[in-house]
């Protein structure tokens, strides 16, 4: 089975020098992604656009928060089976990545990711998101610059379980689907209440041609 994008200039114009680090992603994704639950039979012919490329439009947000932080660093929540971490982890090698993911064959899977695309950015956690706020509240870890996820829960969970995790002045980046706006109106109490600032859906292009995808920022009091 062939992807539609495979011999497409996009990959290139969006991914640049993470392309080779991809190719070998989408290879692993084509070959085991369906038979260890990671993708549906359905999403087979269709990862660039559907998982990576989705995943990359994240990208530009993360770079726009870090600009002029040195050794920045990204958590991504739910990892899952590399959405959006692997791939923004290769994307922004000057960024240091902790995929969190509690189930132990997802963890697996990301390990295994991350040493066969050579990303020497990558921290794989097995924990709830929870856990890791806890240990930032007892100063056994440090909070981060920017928090990413993508299809983890709503709005009105997702709050609690990533603006704690954020530094003063971080950011949330989350891929989120066409209910974006819904989501936040119904969470605004708890992204107040967790110190979130200016939550917004923007309009996130994934490549030339290809259906824009919604991604919502939330700023860190």
């Amino acid at each position: 089975m062939t992807d539609q994008l495979d011999a497409s200039p996009i990959l290139e114009e969006v991914l640049g020098e993470a392309l080779p680090a991809m190719k070998m992603f989408h290879v692993k994704l084509t070959n085991e992604g369906e038979p260890r639950g990671l993708i549906g039979p359905r999403d087979v012919d269709i990862l660039w656009e559907r998982h990576i490329l989705n995943s990359a439009a994240i990208v530009p947000f993360i770079r726009e928060t870090t600009a002029g932080r040195s050794n920045a660093t990204v958590a991504d929540i739910g990892s899952g089976g590399g959405f959006p971490g692997i791939v923004a982890a290769a994307c922004l090698p000057e960024c240091g990545f902790t995929l969190v993911e509690p189930m132990e064959r997802r963890v697996e899977w990301l390990k295994e990711c991350v040493e066969e695309c050579g990303l020497r950015n990558v921290t794989v956690v097995r924990a709830r998101s929870e856990e890791v706020i806890a240990d930032i509240r007892k100063h056994r870890a440090r909070p981060f610059d920017v928090v990413t996820c993508r299809a983890v829960a709503p709005m009105t969970k997702l709050s609690g379980w990533t603006l704690p995790l954020l530094k003063p002045l971080g950011r949330l980046v989350a891929l989120k689907g066409r209910s974006a706006q819904a989501e936040l109106t119904k969470a605004s109490q708890e992204i107040a209440r967790y110190g979130g600032l200016r939550p917004r859906v923007v309009e996130a292009p994934v490549g030339d041609g290809l259906e824009p995808t919604h991604v919502v920022l939330v700023d860190k009091r």
